[in-house]
């Protein structure tokens, strides 16, 4: 069986010199060399530049409404625990618009993967303040300066218990790789915030400022350390990157569903019980 999630297209919807395309060579080259079969992995996004994403792979994908990517996500991975899911979307997409789906997909613990292509910026929708836009930075919105702090998505995933949070560079695709390939085999909800410069309506946030404002975490750091976890989160400028926190102990959303704890096959190899379906219909009656 032919594994390869490469797919190649002659016209991608992605401003040349666009972070997404970095993203896009280190997540077919996690996917290749685990050695995943893509008829069984799937991605989830919802609307957006990023969220375009599953339509440049070889691989099942769902696109959802804007900000609506983790619910189907979680969705899928609970009706067939086999597959491996994926959730990816701007930071708009995830932590604007799906921001309340965000904080309930940390609380639940679904085993899946979110990746957010963070650029700081509406991407899509001509340039307007995102939720991680800094602090002072002007936009055609925005004419007189952001005035709201800026959302720290790895802060936030953390104090919640998120059991993987890592950040990540667009403009390092090895070591993007590697933190794509170690969230997908972590089980649990692993989120990845990865900086991604968009080069058409982020004159600020650009390639360079992210090299420059970046530094990966030493190898003694211990990620296993909430404590140290969160206080690493708040640093900015240089922000850090590499796995901040980590934590094995969770229970995962689809361990803990009843309908599992009889019966281990996944929910689509189950026949239907059309006679007791019946009864139930009956008895509302």
């Amino acid at each position: 069986m032919d594994k390869s999630f490469e797919f190649a297209f002659d016209d991608i919807a992605w401003c040349p010199g666009c972070g997404n395309f970095s993203i896009r060579k280190a997540l077919i080259a996690a996917l290749d060399e685990l050695g995943l079969d893509k008829t069984k992995t799937v991605i989830v996004s919802g609307i957006g530049q990023a969220a375009k994403m599953p339509q440049y792979l070889d691989v099942n994908f769902f696109n959802g409404l804007h900000g609506r990517g983790l619910p189907p996500a979680t969705a899928i991975k609970a009706v067939n625990p086999d597959l491996t899911v994926i959730a990816e979307g701007g930071d708009g997409d995830m932590y604007g618009e799906g921001g309340n789906h965000f904080l309930h997909a940390a609380r639940r613990n679904p085993d899946i993967t979110l990746l957010v292509h963070d650029n700081m910026i509406y991407g899509l929708t001509k340039g307007q303040a995102a939720p991680t836009t800094r602090e002072g930075m002007l936009t055609p919105v925005q004419v007189n300066g952001v005035k709201a702090n800026p959302l720290n998505p790895l802060a936030m995933a953390i104090s919640m218990d998120v059991p993987f949070v890592a950040r990540a560079f667009s403009g390092n695709e090895k070591q993007t790789k590697e933190l794509i390939k170690e969230a997908l085999e972590f089980k649990g909800f692993a989120l990845i915030d990865i900086f991604q410069p968009c080069v058409t309506f982020n004159k600020t946030n650009t390639f360079k400022w992210f090299k420059d404002n970046t530094y990966y975490l030493d190898k003694k750091y211990d990620p296993e350390d909430r404590v140290a976890a969160f206080a690493k989160s708040l640093e900015e400028e240089p922000f850090p990157l590499g796995v901040l926190y980590r934590n094995i102990g969770r229970t995962t959303f689809e361990e803990g569903l009843e309908v599992y704890k009889k019966n281990a096959s996944p929910l689509t190899e189950r026949k239907a019980d059309l006679k007791k379906l019946q009864s139930i219909i009956d008895s509302r009656r």
